[in-house]
């Protein structure tokens, strides 16, 4: 039986991580503050004493910024950085912390098949600097390679990762991040517990405040780590359930800890008729997926299942399980990206027939996981400019990315309860997708998004993160709009006299019967998709 490791964080270690994303989390905004104020980036106009290359990103860094929900006054061009230091913060730290659990699991990669310590970037920082693209110390090295190595997690070219911490942050975080031993980078649901430590202050600041919950407050109020033993116990009866029913003469090659039976040995939960009889038709969805916690745990069911149904090997089965099987939708981008290398981390240290990790590959398919909560702040009319005149149907493709944006309007809010077959009308065809997502995907692959659009200004940088928004959106658009045979998640509860009157209004309109509190909606929309 090939099965991977299992093992949750102890105690103590939860104690340790906690208090130390908590520090860092203070520590990277006291530093993503300083590094904007230093590049004026909230400032009405550039200080003379910026050069072009620093004028360029403080133009980049402002078009994201808004594009995040910062406000900028009409009067004086000055810019709220709120949003903005929070981005920053968060990707900073995580990429530090991304690369030092790729590093412990012999997965950080300089070239495919070559594996490299913290030792080893220590080393090429110190005595080889030709190699440290541009590194000060082996954690900006590391996180440098993790980058390359997760371009759906950091995505290339972004802003936020060439703006330069001070170096007295800088050593605060590594000393930080240092000071955790090698058995949280080990522990099956560390990533996990991660998101959940970040947030937890504001969550703090959001509840002792007693504003009404909206875009702002919402994921931090809403998002909560659900235990290991919850997780199996949903799954182990429903997809074991299905195992029992469907191979009654073979054992499940997972233990299923948590199967209920009834006297005559069938499952409790029922047989799931209307589900398919292979695995390969077999579509689950998370809606709310957080940090991935259900994802991770339903591919660590379905792997060893599918190998032994189908007689796969180990990589055929991983990669079987990312294509079929598995869909994640979440509100906040950022538990996407914890979300996104949860999963690919588990692929990548899933045992081959050996035992040994089947490690980085180039061909593994990237999870089906997209954030449905990105905020659209731009107009229409700058979206379907995303659509150049001498590409075919371009009038048709434009009024795609139209419906789309407006679909999309109240994103950060609503998230997983958008139906895009009510407001797209179905008018969103494989083949449309198909070539609108090309088309974004070639946007973004430009070397700088400036070479795109022309030279740079504030108007012209903000047409990359509109593309990264659209495509996004897109992906998300395509998995609210299709239908699954199981639809698993922890919903959010909050109760409708704690919602702002937007959320209020949404669903007392779609969900009637539900509106009291948003975990009946979700359920609701949860039934709606299967």
């Amino acid at each position: 039986m090939l099965t991977a490791i299992h093992t949750p964080l102890a105690k103590p270690l939860r104690t340790q991580l906690e208090n130390t994303v908590k520090a860092a989390r203070d520590i990277a905004e006291t530093a993503a503050r300083a590094a904007l104020q230093q590049l004026a980036v909230g400032e009405g106009r550039a200080p003379d004493y910026l050069n072009d290359a620093q004028r360029a990103l403080r133009r980049r860094l402002r078009a994201h910024g808004r594009s995040l929900g910062d406000a900028k006054r009409s009067d004086d061009d000055t810019q709220e950085l709120r949003r903005l230091v929070w981005e920053v913060a968060y990707e900073h730290w995580h990429r530090m912390l991304f690369a030092r659990f790729l590093a412990e699991n012999g997965l950080l990669l300089w070239e495919p098949g070559a594996a490299v310590s913290l030792q080893d970037c220590r080393e090429m920082v110190d005595h080889h600097p030709e190699m440290a693209m541009g590194a000060r110390s082996e954690w900006e090295l590391a996180g440098k390679l993790a980058a390359r190595m997760l371009p759906q997690v950091f995505k290339p070219q972004h802003p936020v990762f060439e703006l330069v911490f001070a170096p007295e942050h800088q050593r605060e975080l590594e000393r930080l991040l240092s000071s955790l031993p090698s058995e949280v980078f080990q522990a099956s649901d560390s990533l996990g517990w991660v998101y959940q430590f970040w947030q937890a202050r504001r969550k703090d600041e959001v509840n002792a405040s007693e504003v009404k919950i909206g875009a702002d407050e919402l994921p931090a109020v809403t998002q909560l780590f659900t235990e290991p033993y919850m997780v199996d116990f949903l799954l182990h009866n429903s997809l074991g359930a299905w195992w029992l029913t469907r191979h009654p003469d073979t054992p499940c090659p997972v233990p299923l800890t948590y199967l209920r039976t009834l006297e005559d040995g069938t499952p409790a939960a029922g047989k799931f008729e209307g589900w398919p009889d292979t695995l390969a038709d077999f579509k689950l969805l998370d809606p709310c997926c957080g940090s991935g916690h259900f994802l991770v745990a339903a591919f660590l069911l379905l792997v060893p299942m599918r190998m032994a149904a189908e007689h796969f090997s180990a990589c055929e089965a991983v990669d079987a399980v990312l294509r079929d099987n598995l869909h994640g939708l979440e509100l906040d981008p950022r538990c996407v990206e914890i979300a996104v290398f949860a999963l690919a981390l588990a692929a990548w240290r899933f045992p081959d027939e050996v035992g040994q990790p089947l490690g980085v590959r180039a061909d593994m398919p990237a999870p089906n996981i997209a954030c449905c909560g990105l905020k659209v702040a731009a107009r229409a009319a700058d979206w379907m400019a995303l659509v150049p005149d001498e590409v075919p149907n371009a009038v048709y493709l434009r009024q795609e990315l139209r419906l789309l944006h407006d679909s999309f309007s109240q994103a950060p809010l609503l998230g997983s309860l958008l139906d895009p077959a009510r407001s797209l009308k179905n008018d969103l065809a494989t083949t449309s997708f198909d070539t609108l997502r090309d088309l974004l995907e070639r946007a973004l692959s430009t070397e700088r998004p400036a070479t795109l659009w022309g030279e740079g200004n504030e108007v012209q940088d903000e047409a990359w993160d509109h593309a990264l928004t659209a495509r996004g959106l897109l992906d998300a658009a395509r998995l609210l709009d299709a239908r699954y045979q199981l639809v698993v998640t922890n919903v959010p509860y909050l109760a409708r006299t704690k919602q702002v009157d937007v959320l209020k209004e949404y669903c007392a309109k779609h969900y009637p019967n539900a509106k009291n509190d948003l975990a009946n909606v979700f359920l609701e929309r949860c039934l709606a998709g299967c």
